[in-house]
C-alpha cells in the first residue's frame, strides 16, 4: 500500500510554504517602499501571486496522490493551507510592526488616510469629512496593526479563505472518468 499524504498534512505542509514566501515578500516589499504596504495594486499583486502558487501546490498534491482529487480533498487542503499560511502571515506581521519597525503602523495608517481622502475627493465628499470623523478613521485604521486587530483581521478573513478554497478546489479537482463505466 502506497504511503499517501493526507490533505490535511499537505495543506500545513503547502500553507508553511506560503506563510513564509508570504512573510518574505512583505518584508521584501518593506524593505523596498514601506509605504506600498498600505497600497491596494500591492495587495492585488501579493493576492495573485499567492493564489498562483496554491493552485500550483494543489496540482503537485493531486499528482502526489494519483492524479485525481474530489472537490472535498481540495477544498480541506486549500483552506488549511490557507489558515496555515495567514497564521504565519500574522506573526511576520507583528514582528514586523512590533519589533522590525515600530514607526510602520503610524505610516501605514497616513498613507490608508492619505488614500481614503483622495477617493472622497475624487466623489466630492472630502469637505464633508469633520475632524472628529478623520481622527475616527485614524484610530480605526491604528487598531488594526495591533495583535488584537490582527486577530479580529484573520477572524474575518477566515471567510475570504473559505471562499478562495471552494475556487482553489473547483480548480484543482480531476475526476477519474474510468470509474464512470
Amino acid at each position: 500500500m502506497e504511503n499517501q499524504q493526507t490533505p490535511v498534512k499537505a495543506g500545513l505542509n503547502a500553507g508553511l510554504i506560503l506563510g513564509i514566501v508570504s512573510v518574505v515578500l512583505t518584508f521584501l516589499i518593506y524593505f523596498i517602499s514601506p509605504e506600498s504596504l498600505a497600497s491596494f495594486s500591492t495587495g492585488m499583486v501579493i493576492l495573485a501571486i499567492f493564489l498562483g502558487a496554491l493552485i500550483y501546490l494543489g496540482i503537485q498534491y493531486r499528482k502526489s496522490i494519483g492524479g485525481f482529487m474530489d472537490f472535498g480533498t481540495g477544498f480541506k487542503f486549500a483552506f488549511i493551507a490557507l489558515i496555515i499560511a495567514g497564521l504565519i502571515g500574522i506573526v511576520g506581521n507583528f514582528l514586523l510592526y512590533n519589533v522590525v519597525d515600530p514607526e510602520l503602523p503610524g505610516v501605514l495608517v497616513e498613507a490608508q488616510l492619505e488614500t481614503t481622502m483622495a477617493m472622497m475627493e475624487r466623489f466630492g465628499a472630502a469637505d464633508a469629512m469633520t475632524p472628529e470623523q478623520m481622527d475616527e478613521i485614524r484610530n480605526s485604521a491604528a487598531s488594526n496593526f495591533t495583535l488584537l486587530g490582527q486577530l479580529k483581521g484573520f477572524g474575518f478573513a477566515l471567510i475570504f479563505y473559505g471562499i478562495v478554497a471552494l475556487i482553489v478546489a473547483a480548480i484543482i479537482k480531476k475526476r477519474d472518468k474510468s470509474l464512470d463505466y
